[in-house]
């Protein structure tokens, strides 16, 4: 089991984590969020930023829309959501450079599968480094913002497909159209709903995905990878459903946290779980 951690990269910091919150630099935005698990104490007692969040309350204080992050070729949408979160996820980095290396060393273009592809990072990632992507989401704004940061990223004459669907349906018209993928992206979250009321239940609903993915993997496949954000089980649990459902051999696969490290001590702030291969 591993601990992918990140420092981030010019336009992303973690400047401070504890005493239930964290603060991070987001590009010219200094911010304060709550983190629950954060429960040690903070670095520096006082910090000066640009807006908190506050549970019941949201926001103290709004930016406008041109709050764009610069990550390599690919502008991001910076957002104020109601969720606390600002549609950018920078402990996702690590599995950037992974999947930008992946696709690189390919002769031929991959055919890429990103379900719950929410704000697009990496469904974007892909398609800037060669790949023919298939993004799939169950909220038409959260597509829509995927389909801003395409355009911010002039990204437009990309081989993107564009889904507004359920996963576990789509995938299951996937296998019986006959239609493969080299490599699979997953960030299914703990409850959720398709764009018709579909109930997604993370410990119901999971095998039955990777069942479905099973049967629409290509017979050489590049990579896989999963992440889970607020479950009530471990990296263990991802890496046994990768051998138990995908056939991947056990020493293959890469588990474990993925995690930011503070700026200004060499402390970690875990922020999911993560399961790929081949590691």
């Amino acid at each position: 089991m591993n601990i992918l951690s990140t420092i981030g990269w010019s336009d992303y910091e973690l400047l401070d984590s504890g005493d239930s919150k964290r603060i991070e630099r987001f590009g010219n935005y200094t911010i304060c969020r709550p983190d629950p698990q954060a429960i040690w104490k903070t670095n520096q007692k006082k910090w000066a930023y640009d807006s908190k969040y506050e549970e019941n309350k949201g926001w103290d204080k709004k930016f406008n829309n041109d709050w764009i992050l610069n990550y390599k070729n690919i502008k991001l949408r910076a957002k104020q959501t109601q969720f606390k979160h600002t549609g950018i996820f920078p402990e996702q980095v690590i599995n950037w450079e992974f999947i930008e290396n992946k696709i690189a060393s390919q002769e031929k273009q991959p055919n890429v599968l990103n379900l719950f592809g929410y704000t697009g990072a990496a469904t974007l990632l892909c398609a800037s480094n060669g790949a023919k992507v298939t993004h799939l989401d169950g909220s038409k704004p959260s597509i829509n913002w995927a389909k801003e940061n395409q355009e911010l990223s002039g990204l437009k004459d990309k081989p993107i497909r564009w889904i507004l669907d359920d996963a576990l349906e789509f995938t299951a018209r996937e296998s019986r159209r006959g239609n493969l993928y080299d490599a699979v992206i997953m960030d299914p979250p703990v409850y959720g709903h398709g764009p018709n009321g579909q109930i997604w239940n993370f410990n119901k609903s999971f095998p039955e995905l990777l069942s479905n993915i099973k049967k629409i993997m290509s017979k050489n496949p590049i990579f896989f990878i999963v992440n889970a954000y607020a479950i009530s089980s471990s990296s263990v649990m991802l890496k046994n459903m990768l051998e138990d459902y995908l056939g991947f051999e056990s020493k293959k696969i890469e588990y474990g946290e993925l995690a930011i490290k503070e700026k200004q001590r060499d402390r970690l702030l875990s922020t999911g779980l993560f399961a790929r291969w081949p590691s």
